[in-house]
Parts: structure tokens; C-alpha cells; sequence
């Protein structure tokens, strides 16, 4: 095989000369403190048989979608899914993307013109700004959470802008991934809608897990039809794969015309989508019980914290992920393998994952954590940290 070229190897040698080069691990015989699968469904047996039983009753017996949607993908159960995420989501609309990047990425690189300004929280997904990116767009990121941020950079950049008949959009995420914490989305929606600014919340981490049927907190604070465009991912609490752009009628056309991850693309199987549907039919059914675990253990991990005296260390969150920040990529690499060595599943995110100075152990909670798995945990990180 032909080498790398010379400068790729040499980057390379950085990353491992500063600790922060990465590698594919196995870890499945660890305790999980570390997937996205919120409440276990990745490994339910029940959603499994379910999802086998509609392929017999749809009478699906194919292994692939064999093209993009525009093209022969467009089979039956796309036709299944995407209502039931409109009356699931309280959506006017929904597109589904074969993922939560993809979907940022379409949404992103195509609907933002030039001459529009986008204004984005500084620690959104790298999807959301990839795709911001590739658009022809200015784009101005504001203080995490912070509305006075926002509207001081707004004032500045719309008043430089020269186009008349630009477009405003204004970014944010429900949960955000490395952090676990929650903007006011009330007073973002409120400052957007009395602007004329569209507001675009990407709800990744908390569908499945917030809201009273696991809708995500858009639903839950009837905020709906306030927002813009939504992105809904499935690979995390509902824990299959695949992701769906809600909004209007109008927008998924549009998606549907311009987004290039969607147009070339081939569409998911039909198992895929078989699981998806299933996975949204078991939240009414059987979600609420897991759902009660979760929030019982998050609680219950948040007095561990403070009994041990390491409150000061987790960055606030009520959410299913805990940061425990260990500043210095070495300081973290080394807490996390002493957990590991003791049976727990939980690994560093260093820079530039995260800001230079706020590496950390993200802390993932699941409704299967037993309390005395988290206990044991809490005490290890008090004797480590």
C-alpha cells in the first residue's frame, strides 16, 4: 500500500506527542457509564421481537433500501414512520436523514443563503457547525447559554449587514452533548419570535428522555410552533440509528430538492426503519418505567456527589450526562483508565473535543445503572480526583 503523505504522518505524531490521539477499543464487559443509550433499548429484547414481528406483518423480507429515496429507497415504511414522528414530535412535518450528522449537515449547508446570518451557540454539535460551514451564510458564535451574548451579537452584525432581505437564524441545542445542561428555551424562542429570527434547536440528546412520552423539551414547553426547524436523532435514548429534520411542509420539499446528504444518499433499510418505528410505539407502551429509573438514578447520583464533597467538580446538570472536569488531557486519560481497571466504562474527552483546560470524564446515566454501581462509582472518582 501506498504511505501517507509525509505532512499526514506528521500529524499524526502530534497528536500522539500531546496525548490526544485516538484509537477503536472494545470495552463491552465494562459497566455502561458511557453510550448514549439512555434507557437501554439498544439492548432490549422485547424492542427486538417487536421490530421482527412488523417486517412479518408489513411483509418486509428486504436487506436493503437499494438506492436513495429519490431514487428506488423510497419503500413502504417510510411512509409508516414519517406521520407517526409528525404526530409523535407535534411536527407539522418530518424528514428523516440517516443521521443526526447528516441531517445537521443538510440542514445546514442548504437552507442558509448568502446574505443570511446565522448565530450559533459555541458548543453545538461539530455537525451543526460543519454544515454552517458549507453554507454561503455568516455565521457568529455567542456565549453558551448566554441570550445576552446573543443579542449583543446580533445588534453588531445586523447592523453591518447589506442585505435587505436576509434571513436570521439562531442556534442552540435542548441538551448539549459534552455538558449535559439546558438553555432557556422560553426566552430564546420569546427573543427569536419577536424578532422575526428563525430559531433551529437540535434535540439529540433530549428526545426519549424529556417530555412526558420522551418528545423532548420543545413539546413539553409547547413551544413548537415557535421554532423553525428541529433535528430529532434516534441513535441515543431510542437506541437504533437514524435522525429527522421537523418543520414545515414547506422546508421538508426543500430538504428534499437542495440537501445533499439526503439527495445521494442510500436510504436506510427497512429494518432500520422497522426499528425506529417500533422504538416510538414502545416509549407509550413500556418507555415510562425506564424513563422513572433514569430520573431516579440522576438524583440519586447528584446526592452521591455531594456527599463525597465532589459537587464542585461536575459542571450543573439534571440530565442524564454528568461532566466531571479533570483539566489536562494526561490528568483525565489517567482517571479514566483507573476506572476502567475497576470495571467501569467511562472515558476522557479531551481537547479539541472540548475547550483546551476543560477536559473531563463525560459521565453517561442509564435507567439499567444499578445504585450500587453508582455509588461504587461516585467513591472511586472521590479517592481518584
Amino acid at each position: 500500500m501506498t504511505q501517507l503523505p509525509k505532512k499526514l504522518l506528521k500529524v499524526l505524531a502530534n497528536r500522539k506527542k500531546e496525548d490526544i490521539f485516538r484509537s477503536l477499543n472494545s470495552l463491552d464487559r465494562l459497566i455502561d457509564f458511557l453510550s448514549n443509550d439512555y434507557l437501554g433499548f439498544a439492548t432490549d429484547e422485547t424492542l427486538f421481537s417487536k421490530t421482527f414481528q412488523l417486517l412479518l406483518t408489513e411483509g418486509v423480507a428486504s436487506n436493503g433500501s437499494g438506492g436513495s429515496r429519490l431514487l428506488s429507497g423510497n419503500h413502504k415504511l417510510y411512509k409508516k414512520l414519517e406521520p407517526l414522528l409528525v404526530d409523535f414530535y407535534k411536527s407539522d412535518a418530518a424528514l428523516v436523514f440517516n443521521s443526526g450528522y447528516d441531517a445537521n449537515m443538510g440542514l445546514f449547508s442548504s437552507v442558509p443563503q448568502r446574505g443570511d446570518l446565522i448565530f450559533y451557540d459555541e458548543y453545538v454539535h461539530a455537525s451543526i457547525r460543519e454544515g454552517i460551514r458549507m453554507s454561503n451564510a455568516k455565521a457568529y458564535s455567542f456565549l453558551h447559554n448566554d441570550l445576552s451574548s446573543l443579542k449583543e451579537k446580533v445588534d453588531l452584525n445586523t447592523a453591518r449587514n447589506e442585505h435587505e432581505d436576509s434571513a436570521v437564524y439562531v442556534v442552540t441545542e435542548s441538551v448539549f452533548s459534552m455538558d449535559g445542561d439546558t438553555p432557556d428555551l422560553k426566552v430564546f424562542a420569546k427573543f427569536t419570535k419577536s424578532n422575526g429570527y428563525r430559531l433551529i434547536v437540535d434535540e439529540a440528546h433530549a428526545v426519549g428522555v424529556l417530555g412526558s412520552n420522551g418528545e423532548g423539551l420543545i413539546p413539553d414547553l409547547k413551544l413548537e410552533k415557535d421554532v423553525f426547524a428541529r433535528t430529532v436523532t434516534f441513535g441515543k435514548a431510542f437506541g437504533c440509528h437514524g435522525a429527522a429534520i421537523l418543520g414545515s411542509e414547506e422546508l421538508r420539499d426543500y430538504l428534499i430538492n437542495f440537501a445533499k446528504p439526503f439527495i445521494y444518499t442510500t436510504a436506510l433499510t427497512p429494518h432500520t426503519l422497522a426499528t425506529i418505528i417500533t422504538a416510538h410505539n414502545y416509549m407509550g407502551e413500556l418507555g415510562k418505567e425506564p424513563k422513572a429509573l433514569l430520573s431516579e438514578n440522576i438524583v440519586y447520583f447528584k446526592e452521591q456527589l455531594r456527599s463525597h464533597k465532589i459537587e464542585r467538580f461536575f459542571i450543573p446538570s439534571d440530565t442524564a450526562i454528568q461532566g466531571c472536569i479533570i483539566s489536562g488531557s494526561k490528568k483525565a486519560k489517567l482517571v479514566s483508565k483507573k476506572l476502567i481497571d475497576k470495571g467501569f466504562n467511562i472515558k476522557a474527552i479531551l481537547s479539541p473535543t472540548v475547550p483546551e483546560g476543560q477536559e473531563r470524564l463525560r459521565i453517561c446515566l442509564h435507567s439499567f445503572n444499578s445504585k450500587e454501581e453508582i455509588g461504587l462509582l461516585v467513591k472511586l472518582l472521590a479517592s481518584f480526583i
